[in-house]
């Protein structure tokens, strides 16, 4: 077993090593600078996904309003998991409608709309990018495989290729996740608090 064991870590430590590519520490920088600008202006993040990457939504969103590495205000970051909302869309209007509907009712102009799916297939996930865009909201992508329906529809996107299966993907997406994370917190407190301090000196 434990040559499958070290099979499966390779692979892991092969989708986290993803991230050290120009287009994936690029894609990191545009998105952090895209949300810390987003929270500077008084917009928040709305944020979805199916199966394992409504988890990473989650934990995004909680990483936001919580607290990562610093103590500092509470950052506005909503994931799209109520059951209530999500079970009265779908049965009423369908499951396509479920995230699009969350944009419908909380999306402003100036708000960013985070999408998570490792096919850029997810019916709901196009249907949310499509109405976030109509409203004005910047959209990020986070995809996998070969970016799926979804490549190409958002202002911002990044494929985690060469990895079959939705696991390794998920990975990639969350240490890219946490990462942002830790850049909005230097932008808008670290960069801020030395800023203030020059001022007054």
């Amino acid at each position: 077993m434990q040559h499958h064991i070290l099979d499966a870590v390779e692979e892991g430590i092969r989708a986290a090593e993803f991230l050290k590519r120009p287009e994936s520490l690029e894609f990191i920088e545009e998105a952090s600078l895209a949300i810390a600008n987003c929270f500077r202006e008084g917009g928040k993040v709305l944020i979805a996904g199916n199966g394992g990457s409504l988890c990473d939504a989650m934990h995004f969103a909680e990483e936001l309003t919580g607290l990562f590495r610093k103590k500092r205000r509470a950052l506005a970051a909503i994931a799209f998991s109520d059951p209530g909302h999500l079970t009265c869309i779908a049965n009423d209007l369908g499951f396509e409608s479920v995230f699009s509907r969350s944009i419908e009712a909380l999306g402003k102009p100036g708000d960013i709309f985070v999408a998570l799916t490792t096919s850029g297939n997810s019916p709901n996930i196009l249907v949310a990018t499509e109405r976030a865009r109509e409203m004005g909201l910047k959209t990020i992508a986070f995809l996998g495989k070969t970016g799926g329906k979804l490549k190409g529809m958002s202002q911002l996107e990044w494929t985690v290729e060469g990895f079959p299966n939705s696991d390794r993907i998920q990975e990639a997406h969350m240490i890219a996740l946490h990462t942002i994370v830790q850049m909005v917190e230097q932008e808008l407190f670290e960069h801020a608090a030395a800023e203030l301090c020059t001022r007054h000196h």
